[in-house]
């Protein structure tokens, strides 16, 4: 039996599924090097090469190779996949895996093969690619085969995928460059704007996972929690105290962002497809599917019900596991090498 592993190839992180013993690897999109004499050498990959994120001298360059779901840096997405797949497989020269890879909707024909060409020069074989819509769907148990319409909203690192699908096909869709990453810039930005702070992504990330939330707090200002950066005027160390309702605030204009997405596909939607969708309401998937209160703002939006996948974070992953199980019965919705 063929090796076969599924890659969510995500602008914040990397997941990878094999047919054997599920998810293998689940580390952030990134790469370091060093650097010496306009030489690159690597020198970390994933968790370890996080915690370099700017914190790195001259000699170091971390990097995230990604960007709004497409590959950004090709040398550096290359180097970055075939180092995972060293971590993943064993005799790792004789044992070429066959390979589904996800793809934001909308991706250009150019960066399919960037992708496609990343995932074969890093030891894959018969490289699949995968609509991450499609991907999400299947991932969170969806009747996408079905004549029947299925509502999705994946929620990743760079984008979000809003998409509509029935009978093994995608029907309407629609991808913003709102997601995760996007969340943590809006949450710097809001600091700096409010209390003069200037702070890490690494420092929002932790903000949104802690007391981010896409609706405001009942009481005007929910849980609080302590924060350190740099004050603009003065240079120095500081810390504050930020409160739930400033993740709210924050956040605002992109969760707005992700519900207009989902009102002009609806609009778009075929009636009977429409009416499915009224019934059995929309799922959540992706990374970004975690903050607290998104459904309830959906739901506020578009006055259906929403729901988070469970295990939204590897929805996509085991998707596009399934896709590859499914064979010719979703053989429509795959891109294979010639």
């Amino acid at each position: 039996m063929a090796y076969e592993i599924s890659i969510d190839l995500g602008t914040a992180n990397i997941v990878i599924v094999d047919n054997k013993n599920g998810v293998v690897l689940d580390e952030p999109s990134v790469i370091a090097y060093q650097v010496k004499n306009g030489q690159k050498r690597l020198l970390a990959v994933g968790d370890d090469a996080k915690l370099m994120l700017g914190k790195t001298p001259e000699s170091i360059l971390a990097i995230r190779p990604l960007s709004d779901g497409v590959i950004a840096d090709f040398d550096a997405a290359q180097d970055m996949i075939s180092a995972f797949f060293k971590k993943v497989l064993n005799n790792f020269a004789f044992r070429k895996p066959v390979v589904f890879v996800c793809v934001p909707y909308g991706a250009t024909p150019v960066e399919k093969r960037a992708i496609k060409a990343s995932v074969e020069a890093a030891g894959g074989r018969r490289v699949g690619l995968v609509e991450e819509p499609m991907a999400a769907a299947l991932g969170a148990g969806m009747p996408v085969l079905e004549p029947m319409g299925s509502m999705i909203v994946d929620i990743g690192g760079g984008t979000t995928e809003v998409a509509v699908l029935s009978l093994g096909g995608i029907v309407v869709a629609q991808s913003i460059r709102v997601g995760g990453d996007h969340f943590d810039a809006a949450i710097a930005a809001f600091l700096k704007k409010k209390y003069n702070l200037n702070v890490g992504l690494a420092t929002c990330e932790m903000l949104k996972f802690e007391i981010g939330t896409a609706i405001p707090p009942s009481d005007g200002v929910g849980r609080k929690t302590k924060v350190r950066g740099r004050h603009g005027v003065s240079g120095l160390p500081e810390e504050i105290e930020v409160t739930q309702a400033d993740m709210a605030e924050a956040l605002r204009p992109l969760v707005s962002s992700i519900c207009e997405a989902v009102m002009l596909l609806l609009e778009q939607t075929p009636p009977d497809l429409a009416g499915d969708i009224q019934e059995n309401g929309l799922v959540l998937t992706g990374g970004g599917a975690g903050l607290a209160g998104i459904d309830k703002a959906l739901m506020d939006a578009t006055h259906l019900p929403a729901v988070v996948a469970e295990n939204h974070k590897y929805c996509v992953a085991f998707g596009t596991q399934i896709a590859m199980n499914l064979g010719k019965r979703i053989e429509h919705a795959i891109q294979r090498d010639p």
